[in-house]
C-alpha cells in the first residue's frame, strides 16, 4: 500500500473531537452496500452522509474518465487528499471507495477521528449485486465483468480489510446491517 510523498503528506494525528461526535467509516469491496448502508446509518443518526466516490466525481468528474485519462494512482491520489480534507471533519457516516482505506494514509486518516466498519459479502453475493446494479455505478477495475479477475482481487485485498471490524452483510437487509453497526457503536 502506496503513503503519500512525505514531503506532501499531511500528518494525520489523532484528535479528540470537540463533541465527541466521531465519525463513522464504511469500508470493504465493491458491492458490499457501504453506500445504501451508510446512507441509512446517516439518516439514523442524524449524520451527514459524504461517498468519497461521489466526492472525486463532483471535483474532477466520472471515475472511468481518470482512469483512462490520467491512470489508477491519480485517482488513488484524489483519495488521498479527500482522506485528509474529510480528517478535519465530525459527525459524518462516510462510505469509502473499495481500496481507499487500504491505503495506509487515508486508513490512518480517516480512522483517527472516526470508527471503522468493514462490510463483507462473499464473491458470489457480490457478482450478484454488481451484475444487478441498475444506478449505473461504474467499476473500472471490473469494467470487462470477469468472474475471474473479481474472485482474484477480492482475494489480494481480504487480508487487509480483516484489520477493520466485520460486518457481514450476506442475507441481511439494509435496516438488519444499519443495526448490527450501531449495537457496535454502543458498545464501543
Amino acid at each position: 500500500m502506496k503513503s503519500l510523498d512525505p514531503q506532501r503528506a499531511y500528518s494525520p494525528t489523532l484528535e479528540i473531537v470537540a463533541n465527541n461526535q466521531l465519525n463513522v467509516v464504511l469500508t470493504g469491496f465493491m458491492a458490499t452496500g457501504k453506500s445504501t448502508v451508510g446512507r441509512e446509518l446517516a439518516s439514523r443518526r442524524s449524520l451527514n452522509f459524504v461517498d468519497t466516490d461521489q466526492l472525486i466525481v463532483d471535483q474532477h468528474g466520472p471515475i472511468e474518465q481518470i482512469f483512462s485519462s490520467q491512470g489508477e494512482e491519480a485517482f488513488r491520489e484524489m483519495e488521498r487528499v479527500v482522506a485528509r480534507d474529510l480528517q478535519a471533519r465530525e459527525g459524518l457516516v462516510i462510505a469509502t471507495g473499495g481500496r481507499m482505506m487500504l491505503d495506509d494514509y487515508c486508513a490512518t486518516a480517516l480512522s483517527s477521528n472516526g470508527h471503522v466498519f468493514c462490510l463483507t459479502a462473499s464473491v458470489e453475493e457480490i457478482q450478484r449485486r454488481y451484475s444487478s446494479d441498475r444506478t449505473g455505478a461504474v467499476r473500472p477495475l471490473l469494467a470487462d465483468n470477469d468472474e475471474t479477475k473479481l474472485r482474484q482481487l477480492y482475494e489480494e485485498r481480504s487480508s487487509a480489510y480483516a484489520q477493520f471490524q466485520q460486518v457481514k452483510t450476506d442475507g441481511k437487509s439494509v435496516p438488519e446491517v444499519v443495526e448490527q453497526i450501531e449495537l457496535a457503536l454502543e458498545n464501543m
